[in-house]
């Protein structure tokens, strides 16, 4: 190290020293702006750009070496080769080109490096070939060390230099890179110029081909050719930097016009990028230029497809400057910016589809009140679990739903309803452990999935604990709730999905029909009822267009006077499969199922078209179910049954019990208001049992009681049976209501219902249900007792 800066500092002229420092610096940087340029050409440009650039370097370093030799004073006569001289600018441009191009092959991660070694190549090559031009009267001796030394030296610099040069779009990176290659052709200059020792010989003759003076001018001149492409290269970047910037403002203001996210890239390196995508990465949009992709969307595979793929959307995710992912969806098109080929990246955000899909997933799995699985996903996982049922273990399915939901629907409204649904799924599902399942089939219907149990008696626990969690509640003590629960069993009860969950249907219904509030497992006899059951109902739904259903008339007598002054009218049913069907039967089914606003409604209109047809103005009876009642529409359709039929709104009467009115008392009452607006009379049925009220009969407007038949048919027999229907008689009396006492079937009922003073009576005594048919003489003659009901009544005046 000593020797080079002796070399240097003794042996040179310092002034021209400085002069070749600079020429090779200016040469450095015309050389790489001249290679950013050749790279981002395309075709003969890129040739062209490439091939300015290969001559200015190679210029550089022939006028380095020259300038610095011209700075050299041995202090005996020299003189240079001409010949050779012309061969080390040749060898210089030429293996600089070379070593230029190789830095420009694309895809190869280490072209620049290679390339940068070949240049160094070049400088060696270009010294050494001026060192054998350079004739001086003596014999040069060179040290090998530092011949060896200048090689290593000139290419590890010059293999940095260039991969610097080409690095990034800051202007950092272009002057480190003019700067080493500077570096690597004064160093490999002056340690080879140190490896020289030179020892005069008198004999030796300097042939003069080329002059120090005329050398001095050619160095001159290749120096002012350096200057002037150096001058023309900073003409030509400040001309692009300001087209660039021009460029840059103009798509900058679209893009940020743009509501998605947009990049403009070259190659790999962003560009430009607008507000969108700054917002969406978390970045200024400053901050961003220059960043490769990767550092913005970390999926190589998908990099690679959207480069491969232009104009097809690809989806990936970005990475926020927080470091959390957006999904995202990018589309790549070409583009000419700056007056060279680009491509700009459209990018859209799409976290809030992805949401929306993830919440329509859900929704598809699950019910959208109780956030619980729904049927569609319970019967997937029923199948799965029986799929892989093990041998000895079962499956357990319980459904579920609550008791007298109805009921709290129309007591409380709906939104009470959904109170109570989402306090019963979510305290019963938090009774279930890991690998359970609870789901909601729709309405107030629930099943859980009891996988891998060891028997009937791990599903009775549960169901135990459900009821006893259920009652214990006290949080919305105005909304009871209850369950009933059926069990079934696989592979004991069903070895398939359908006929298990089936069998734990009809094992609620078990349970619901034995009391409500329980649980029930799965008898195989179950099976049979509950298949008869659903029969009836379908064979109860198609009885009126099958023309099955007729009524039935029972005449009302008044006791006072011995007249019929009415009949209540009873459906009837006459399957031809089953024959008559009793009330009792198939009533509560179609009242379960909903059938019973059908069944009414036709039981209304022909009671009230038979009763317009018949001579005598006798009243018509019709018994009203709590179903009927509730409709909301249960007046208005009274109304035009009436218009249609022709009947006097007051011969009609409907009866209805008492266990209606509880159900919902304010609904109840605005609709017998509106039914007693029409002049259509009302009375109580089967007073005396259920939810018998006084306060019924005083908020209510009723026109009539009816005894119930228990009464009746002990008075004779239960004085408390007698005194019950004496004090009722007594009410109707002090309330200025009739009241007509039904099932009297003996004599000494009738008898002692005379004597009680009980305005009119109703049963078998005195005519059983029949075809209106029967009683014609009462329908379209004048009214009169039957023949037997006269006498008795005559027997006992």
């Amino acid at each position: 190290m000593f020797k080079v800066y002796n070399c240097i500092a003794t042996a040179h002229d310092l002034k021209l020293v400085g002069l070749a420092a600079f020429v090779c610096l200016l040469a450095s940087i015309s050389a790489i702006r001249l290679l950013r340029y050749a790279r981002a050409a395309e075709g003969r440009m890129r040739e062209l750009w490439l091939a300015v650039s290969a001559i200015s370097t190679g210029f550089g370093i022939w006028a380095t070496h020259f300038v610095a030799m011209l700075a050299f004073s041995p202090g005996i006569p020299s003189g240079y080769n001409i010949a050779l001289t012309v061969l080390s600018l040749i060898a210089a441009i030429l293996l600089t080109g070379v070593g230029l191009a190789v830095s420009l092959i694309k895809d190869w991660r280490h072209s620049a490096w290679i390339g940068g070694a070949i240049v160094a190549g070049g400088i060696a090559a270009m010294h050494y070939l001026g060192m054998a031009a350079f004739e001086i009267a003596g014999i040069v001796v060179w040290d090998p060390v530092l011949v060896a030394a200048s090689i290593v030296l000139g290419a590890v610099i010059g293999a940095v230099a260039l991969p610097v040069g080409l690095h990034g779009e800051h202007e950092g990176w272009k002057l480190g890179g003019a700067l080493l290659l500077a570096l690597a052709i004064l160093s490999h200059h002056f340690t080879a110029m140190a490896a020289v020792s030179i020892i005069p010989d008198p004999t030796i003759v300097v042939s003069q081909d080329l002059p120090t003076g005329l050398l001095a001018v050619g160095v001159t001149m290749a120096s002012l050719a350096i200057l002037g492409l150096s001058t023309a290269g900073v003409v030509i970047d400040v001309r692009d930097h300001r087209r660039t910037e021009r460029e840059t403002d103009r798509m900058r203001d679209l893009a940020d016009a743009s509501v998605e996210g947009l990049l403009v890239c070259d190659g790999h390196t962003i560009v430009s990028a607008n507000k969108s995508f700054s917002e969406l990465a978390g970045a200024a949009a400053n901050s961003l230029v220059g960043r490769k992709l990767e550092s913005c969307f970390p999926d190589s595979a998908a990099r690679s497809k959207l480069m491969a793929r232009p104009n097809h959307a690809i989806e990936t995710e970005l990475r926020h400057r927080d470091g959390s992912m957006t999904p995202v969806e990018l589309i790549m098109r070409p583009i000419i910016f700056a007056e060279r080929p680009h491509h700009v990246i459209a990018v859209r955000d799409l976290k809030a589809r992805k949401d929306a899909e993830q919440h329509i997933q859900f929704l598809a799995h699950h019910d959208a009140l109780t956030r619980l699985p729904n049927r569609a996903f319970f019967n997937v996982r029923v199948d799965q679990e029986i799929a892989g049922l093990a041998p000895g273990r079962s499956l357990g399915v319980m459904c579920l739903d609550l008791d007298r939901f109805k009921e709290i629907n129309d007591l409380f409204g709906h939104a009470a309803g959904d109170r109570a649904l989402l306090s019963f799924a979510s305290r019963v599902s938090g009774l279930l452990v890991d690998g359970q399942m609870m789901a909601r089939l729709g309405g107030d219907e629930f099943a859980i999935l009891l996988p891998n149990i060891s028997g009937p008696a791990a599903a009775g626990r549960l169901a135990e604990t459900i009821l006893e969690a259920l009652r214990d509640a006290s949080d919305a003590p105005e909304v009871p709730i209850a369950t009933s629960i059926g069990i079934a069993l696989s592979p004991d009860d069903a070895a398939d999905r359908q006929s298990l969950m089936s069998h734990a249907d009809v094992a609620l219904y078990r349970a619901k029909k034995e009391g409500r509030g329980t649980y029930r497992f799965f008898e195989a006899k179950m099976g049979a009822e509950v298949r008869d059951r659903r029969q009836l109902d379908h064979d109860l739904r198609l009885a009126i267009s099958r023309d099955e259903l007729w009524l039935a008339y029972q005449p009302q007598l008044d006791i006072r006077h011995g007249k019929v002054v009415g009949f209540e009218a009873l459906v009837r049913w006459r399957s031809p499969s089953r024959g008559e069907i009793s009330p009792g039967v198939f009533i509560p089914v179609a009242e379960e199922t909903g059938a019973i606003l059908q069944i009414g409604d036709w039981v209304l209109k022909e009671a009230c078209r038979e009763a317009a047809s018949w001579k005598m103005p006798l009243k018509v009876a019709v018994n009203v179910s709590a179903v009927q009642l509730h409709n909301a529409s249960f007046a208005q359709e009274l109304h035009q049954i009436l218009i249609e039929t022709g009947l006097s709104a007051k011969r009609l009467e409907i009866e209805i019990t008492e266990t209606a009115l509880v159900r919902d008392l304010n609904r109840t009452l605005a609709t017998l208001r509106q039914v007693k607006a029409l002049g259509v009379e009302i009375a109580m049925d089967d007073f005396g049992t259920g939810y018998s009220s006084l306060s019924n009969l005083r908020a209510f407007p009723f026109d009539r009681i009816k005894i119930d038949r228990s009464f009746i048919k002990q008075v004779n027999s239960n004085q408390q049976a007698a005194t019950i229907v004496r004090a009722v008689l007594g009410l109707g009396k002090g309330l200025g209501l009739p009241v007509i006492a039904e099932g009297v079937e003996t004599d000494e009922e009738l008898r002692f219902l005379q004597e009680e003073s009980c305005d009119e009576v109703q049963g078998y005594l005195l005519g059983r249900p029949a075809s209106i048919d029967s009683f014609r003489q009462y329908t379209h003659l004048e009214a009169g007792l039957p023949p037997a009901a006269s006498d008795k009544r005559v027997a006992n005046g």
